[in-house]
């Protein structure tokens, strides 16, 4: 049976496999409203309300983890400051999926109460530091390997750019989280979106 983290970095690979953020999602992302605009006939036709719900589903359950893991006890003060900072980033990142989805006619996907989170992560079994540590690593290499997925869907070179500076926030929660698991780097290049 899988883990907490393994069935996140799932869903996200699952959420890949199933569809891409298109040109025009991207760009209500990056406050290209315009340039969203003219693609707007396509966003309905893609289903891109329903992909951007799946990423915002995601993002919720990572503002979540990070709050179980600060209200766990667990966290020592320097640790805790890191985790409500990935926090807040990730609270941006739903903010501007919320927004994106309401400019298109969609409704957001409502988060779920904490303790739904904390049973789906397991909350339970995490016992140290380092647990949580290790749980906020996988949703934030799910999270990488998600945002990399899409950046070659797009023709706008300044879409992309969007996609990739989202996923270099994912890649610099992990390697500070990753860094203070005491873990090594990764062993060789392009370790990120296979």
């Amino acid at each position: 049976m899988k883990n907490a983290g393994e069935l996140a970095v799932s869903a996200r690979r699952s959420f890949l496999g199933k569809a891409t953020l298109t040109a025009a999602a991207l760009a209500l992302l990056s406050g290209r409203d315009a340039l969203a605009a003219s693609h707007a006939g396509a966003l309905k036709e893609a289903g891109d309300i329903a992909i951007l719900n799946v990423a915002l589903g995601l993002e919720h359950e990572g503002i979540n983890a990070y709050q179980l893991g600060a209200q766990s006890g667990l966290l020592q003060k320097p640790v805790l400051d890191v985790a409500v900072r990935f926090q807040t980033d990730h609270k941006e990142h739903r903010d501007a999926l919320v927004a994106t989805i309401r400019k298109l006619g969609g409704k957001p996907v409502e988060e779920k109460a904490l303790g739904d989170y904390a049973k789906a992560l397991k909350a339970d079994t995490l016992k140290s530091q380092a647990d949580v540590l290790e749980l906020a690593a996988r949703l934030e290499l799910g999270a990488t390997n998600a945002y990399l997925g899409v950046i070659p869907s797009f023709k706008d070179a300044q879409l992309a750019k969007v996609a990739a500076r989202l996923a270099a926030d994912e890649v610099m929660h992990w390697t500070v989280l990753n860094n203070a698991l005491g873990k090594p780097l990764p062993a060789g290049s392009l370790s990120f979106g296979a």
